[in-house]
C-alpha cells in the first residue's frame, strides 16, 4: 500500500509527539515539504518487484543461524539439543533412599523443593540417565523417570518413560498396575495392542510420528516397531511409581505345577520344559516377529 506525500506530511506532528516515548528522533514538521519526501518510481511495464522488510531480514538471519547450528543426533537417529545449549543433569539424588524418604515425609510442597538445593537436580537426561533407570535388550532400550530414578517427581503424581526401539524392536507384553499410560510416537512407527481385561476385545493400532494412544491402568499391552528404521516413543503416567510387570516372565516365574496346569493337562508339558522356556524368554526390549526380522535381514 502507498500513501501520498501530503498524507505522510499531515501525520508528522502526531509522530513527533510519539517520538520521545519510543526513543525516535523526527525532523521539525515545519521544515518538511512534499518535495523533500522520497518517492519510489513505478516499475517498468512487464517487470516485477519484491518487497523486503526488516521482519523478513530477521527471519532470514534466524534461518541462517539455525543452519549454522544444527541439532545433533543420537546413534538411534533421535535428535538431541546441541551440547553447548544444555548443562548436565544432576543425578546424585537418584536411587538415594535417604532423600527419597525425606521427600515422601515432607509436610508441604515448599519443604520438598527446599530439600533439593541444586537446580540441575530438577533436570532428567534420557540420553544420559542415572543407574538402574534403563531396561536394555537386543531390540532397544527404555529409560524411566520415576520417583526412584528422579526423586524430584515425588509429590507431583506423574512419571515418564522414553523407549528407543531399533529395527523390529519389541516392547514385550506387560502391564502397569498403578497407572494408565499415554503414549506418543516421536520418531518412526509403532504397532500397538492392548487388552483391558477378560471379556474386553483387543485394541490394535498403528501409530505414526506424533500420533498417540492410551493403555488403561492394568491393561496388558505391547509396542512393536515393524520397520527397519529406529522408533522412539514417549510414555506419560499418572503416577510417580506406575510399576511394570512383564507377562511372559511373570507367568513362567510360577512353580512348574502351576504352569503345567494353566497350559492344560491335554498338552504334553514336562517339568524340564518350564526351565527351558524360562531361559528362552528374551530380555526386554526384545527383537520382534519373524517376518520383520527377515525383511530387515536380522538374524
Amino acid at each position: 500500500m502507498r500513501f501520498s506525500p501530503l498524507f505522510v506530511v499531515s501525520l508528522l506532528p502526531l509522530l513527533a509527539l510519539a517520538a520521545p516515548q519510543v526513543g525516535g528522533v523526527l525532523p521539525d514538521p515545519s521544515t518538511v515539504t512534499a518535495s523533500s519526501i522520497p518517492t519510489s518510481s513505478a516499475p517498468a511495464s512487464g517487470s516485477t518487484t519484491t518487497a523486503t522488510t526488516t521482519a523478513n531480514d530477521a527471519a532470514a538471519a534466524s534461518s541462517s543461524s539455525i543452519a549454522a547450528n544444527p541439532t545433533s543426533s543420537n546413534t538411534d537417529g533421535s535428535a538431541t539439543v546441541p551440547s553447548s545449549a544444555a548443562s548436565p543433569a544432576d543425578t546424585s539424588l537418584a536411587n538415594d533412599p535417604n532423600i527419597i524418604g525425606q521427600l515422601i515425609l515432607a509436610a508441604k510442597a515448599p519443604d520438598r523443593i527446599n530439600l533439593i538445593p541444586q537446580d540441575a537436580s530438577f533436570k532428567f537426561d534420557f540420553n544420559s540417565p542415572p543407574d538402574k533407570s534403563s531396561t536394555t535388550g537386543l531390540g532397544g532400550h527404555t529409560v524411566r523417570a520415576d520417583r526412584q530414578s528422579f526423586p524430584p517427581l515425588i509429590g507431583t503424581g506423574v512419571s515418564m518413560t522414553v523407549g528407543f526401539l531399533g529395527p523390529c524392536g519389541f516392547n514385550t507384553p506387560h502391564t502397569h498396575p498403578r497407572s494408565t499410560e499415554i503414549n506418543i510416537v516421536v520418531q518412526g512407527t509403532l504397532q500397538t495392542q492392548f487388552t483391558l481385561e477378560n471379556g474386553a476385545r483387543t485394541v490394535h493400532n498403528e501409530l505414526g510420528t506424533h500420533q498417540m494412544t492410551i493403555f488403561p491402568q492394568g491393561a496388558l499391552h505391547t509396542e512393536f516397531n515393524p520397520n527397519c528404521d529406529n522408533a522412539v516413543f514417549v510414555a506419560g503416567f499418572a503416577s510417580e511409581d506406575p510399576g511394570v510387570q512383564q507377562a511372559a516372565q511373570t507367568f513362567f516365574g510360577f512353580d512348574e505345577e502351576t504352569v503345567k496346569a494353566a497350559i492344560g493337562n491335554d498338552f504334553t508339558f514336562e517339568g524340564k520344559d518350564v526351565a527351558k522356556f524360562r531361559s528362552l524368554i528374551p530380555a526386554n526390549v526384545a527383537l520382534g516377529v519373524e517376518s520383520c526380522l527377515k525383511k530387515c535381514g536380522i538374524n
